[in-house]
This record gives C-alpha cells, sequence and structure tokens, in this order.
C-alpha cells in the first residue's frame, strides 16, 4: 500500500513554504564554518568508539567491512560512479585510491583493537603530518618532525605500558597513518580525473570488494544480526557520509590551511571521546605525547603550502 493510499494524495508544494533542502542549507550556514569541522571530527570519533564498542561481538575485520559496506552502499546511491570515458590510467588511478582506503580502515581498525583511542588517532596522525611538512619544506619543519617524533616515543610501550600498549597497535597505526598520507595524495590525483563525488564512490566500492573475503570469512553468520547490522549503519554514517558532507561545506566557506588546522585536533577530540564513550583513562605521559603530535600538527599546516 502506497502512502497515498494510507494519507491521501500529497499536498503540493507551497511558494510560501521552505524547502526541506533549503532549511538544511540554512541550518548549516547558521553554523560558522570552525564549529562544522569540528562536528566532523566529533562524528568521525564518535563512530570509530562505536566500532571500538563492537569488537566484543565482531573481529575488527567484521566490523570494517560492516562501516564500508555501508559507506559504499550509501555513497554508490549519492554518487554512482561511471567508467564511460575514463582512461585506464583514471580507473588504476581509483583502484589505487580504494585499496589504499580499505587498508587504512582495516589498519585503523586493528591499531584501535589494541591501543586507546587517542593513542591510534595520534599515531595515524603523522601520515597528515608528513604530507603538510613534505608540502612546506621549511627548516622550521624539523622542529615539527622532532616534535611528533618525541610523540610517538613517549607513546611506545616502556616498561609499564607494555601491559596497555603493544607493538603490533602501533605498527598497525603507523601502516594506517602511511596509507592516510597516500589517501590524501590519491585523491587529489582521483578528483580531478572523476567528476564530482563519483571518484570517492568509486574507491568505497573497490574497498568493499578487497575487505569483503576477510570481513565476511572473520564475522560470518554474525554479520547478519539485525542490531549489529543497525550498528554498523551507524557507524557507516558517523565516520564516512556525515562528516565528508560537513567537511564539504566547511572547506566551501573556510581557507584550506584553517580547515587543516582544526582537523589537528582531531587526536585530542578521540582521546576524549575514548574517555568519555569507552571509558578509556590515558595517563600523563599520554597526553603529553598526544600534545606533541597535535603542536606539530598545528606548526606544520601553519607552514604548508
Amino acid at each position: 500500500m502506497t502512502a497515498e493510499a494510507l494519507h491521501g494524495p500529497a499536498e503540493p508544494y507551497k511558494p510560501g513554504l521552505p524547502r526541506p533542502g533549503a532549511l538544511l542549507r540554512a541550518a548549516s550556514d547558521a553554523i560558522p564554518p570552525s564549529g562544522l569541522v569540528l562536528l566532523a571530527i566529533l562524528s568521525v570519533q564518535v563512530g570509530a568508539g562505536f566500532a571500538k564498542d563492537l569488537f566484543s561481538q565482531l573481529p575488527p575485520s567484521a566490523v570494517v567491512f560492516l562501516r564500508i559496506a555501508m559507506g559504499a552502499l550509501i555513497m554508490g546511491v549519492v554518487a554512482r560512479p561511471r567508467l564511460k570515458g575514463l582512461t585506464r590510467v583514471d580507473i588504476g588511478l581509483g583502484v589505487a585510491f580504494g585499496v589504499t582506503l580499505g587498508v587504512m580502515n582495516l589498519s585503523f581498525y586493528e591499531a584501535l583493537a589494541r591501543l586507546p583511542m587517542g593513542i591510534a588517532v595520534a599515531i595515524e596522525f603523522l601520515g597528515p603530518l608528513g604530507v603538510a611538512v613534505a608540502a612546506s619544506r621549511r627548516r622550521l619543519d624539523l622542529l615539527w618532525v622532532a616534535l611528533a617524533g618525541s610523540g610517538v616515543v613517549l607513546l611506545a610501550p616502556w616498561g609499564t605500558a607494555a601491559s596497555r600498549i603493544s607493538w603490533a597497535g602501533i605498527a598497525f597505526a603507523l601502516v594506517a597513518a602511511v596509507c592516510w598520507a597516500g589517501y590524501i595524495l590519491l585523491s587529489a590525483a582521483v578528483g580531478q580525473r572523476f567528476p564530482g563525488t563519483t571518484g570517492l564512490s568509486f574507491a568505497m566500492i573497490v574497498s568493499f570488494l578487497l575487505i569483503a573475503p576477510v570481513g565476511i570469512g572473520t564475522g560470518g553468520a554474525d554479520l547478519l544480526r539485525p542490531e549489529l547490522l543497525l550498528i554498523g549503519l551507524g557507524v557507516g554514517l558517523l565516520s564516512s557520509v556525515i562528516p565528508y558532507s560537513i567537511e564539504l561545506e566547511a572547506l566551501r566557506r573556510m581557507p584550506k590551511q584553517v580547515f587543516g588546522i582544526l582537523m589537528s585536533l582531531e587526536p585530542a577530540v578521540a582521546a576524549l571521546v575514548g574517555l568519555l564513550v569507552l571509558g578509556e583513562v590515558l595517563q600523563v605521559r599520554e597526553w603529553a605525547a598526544i600534545g606533541c603530535v597535535v603542536i606539530a600538527s598545528v606548526g606544520a599546516t601553519r607552514g604548508s603550502r
């Protein structure tokens, strides 16, 4: 039975009433761009918190599969990729973009299973920090590299820290950092060859095909549980669709350098979300390490071109 049969025919749009799209735009315009960036960061980290909470019921690879599957489904509907008119080089870049996206998410979730959220995000943030330093080429950037390196040294599992921080977790986070750097570089190239957001949509489909065998193999029949599917949908929305849309709107209204500086707060926000959502209490040394990475990222972003 259709909606019209239940409630009668829909009323025609009246010129005096605002359209839903106009209401959404008005709501976003009412929020300053800096607020939009913070909302995007919060959305990503809350999504990561929900994903980590699922690790008690599903392995990280299965949770990654749920996230990417939901994100690919939504992005495929919103921006269906078309291969017509693309060259082999274009498609190759899109595939590389998707593989990088898939490996980045898988390695980050494996790190998240072994490290507190704030620490995993701080180490992963070395990827965009490295891209910013490479784009600047100032002598002062050596200071930011040294500061970020000091943060990683503080996070390493020396002595008593070995019980809560594993070398395997740090290794997975470093792989995620390398992939994030590659993601930034490839996204620029793919954005020039694919129209609109179809490049990201194509990449998410590729990453879905890459992760599916591992995720289905480790998750098994539990992936069909309705409550887990619902949480997976929420993780996909919070971690991919919502922040990406918000970031696009923020970038439209603010300089990229300011955007990058605000994004540098992500490790600190991750630590706070880990504390409030997951009860992950960090030591003073670990907060100091996260602070080193945040300050280094802000400094490198201010000097990048």
